[in-house]
């Protein structure tokens, strides 16, 4: 969690929150527990997906290649002029659909509800924290020299740190929606669960007072 935390709390992730809120009319508090809600999740998923070779393969190669990190010197002017930067938006909705296996919809209706505000608005911050996300895992992968499956495993779970099984659980249930008995509003609901007894959410409320 100290990851994600040090992310949000650092100068890239308050021109994150910025940029988001203002592009969608969001307050400071409502951007960050969305993208709170939304990073998190996304990481989770990626650790589903790495417990594959395959899986591992792909994610290592876009790290290697398109995301090693320099999106996050560059949110200012991504998220500062009158539209979100539609190559970036592009990007990331490509992302998620890689990383929930088609189900990114759910998993922003499920973000949306939990937090209070639309799917529409949800999938915008989803879509615009998948490449930042990508992009601090490029970071974090080239300092500690990550390569393979265990090191990537290794990186994920340290950046999820105490909310590494809860996210995954969750994101599980998003990526097999299908396959399982769950609502929309079930996961939205161990959204906000989540947020009450603890882990990164609970940490922000804390934050927020």
């Amino acid at each position: 969690m100290s990851g994600i935390l040090d992310l949000l709390n650092g100068p890239e992730g308050k021109s994150l929150i910025d940029g988001v809120g203002g592009q969608l009319g969001l307050n400071k508090k409502t951007a960050t527990t969305a993208l709170a809600s939304a990073i998190p999740l996304i990481l989770g998923a990626m650790r589903n997906n790495a417990s594959t070779q395959d899986g591992t393969s792909g994610i290592l190669g876009a790290l290697g290649n398109k995301h090693s990190g320099g999106i996050l010197d560059n949110l200012g002017s991504i998220l500062g002029g009158s539209n979100i930067d539609e190559d970036v938006m592009k990007d990331g909705g490509g992302i998620l659909g890689h990383v929930f296996g088609g189900q990114e919809n759910n998993a922003a209706h499920a973000i949306g509800k939990s937090n209070g505000i639309d799917m529409r608005a949800a999938m915008d911050i989803m879509k615009v924290a998948a490449p930042v996300v990508m992009g601090y895992l490029g970071k974090k992968a080239m300092s500690n020299n990550v390569s393979d499956q265990n090191g990537l495993n290794g990186l994920l779970g340290g950046i999820l740190g105490d909310d590494n099984d809860k996210q995954q659980e969750m994101a599980s249930k998003i990526q097999d929606f299908n396959n399982n008995d769950l609502s929309v509003d079930d996961l939205a609901g161990l959204i906000s669960e989540g947020g009450k007894s603890g882990g990164i959410l609970g940490a922000l409320g804390k934050m927020f007072g």
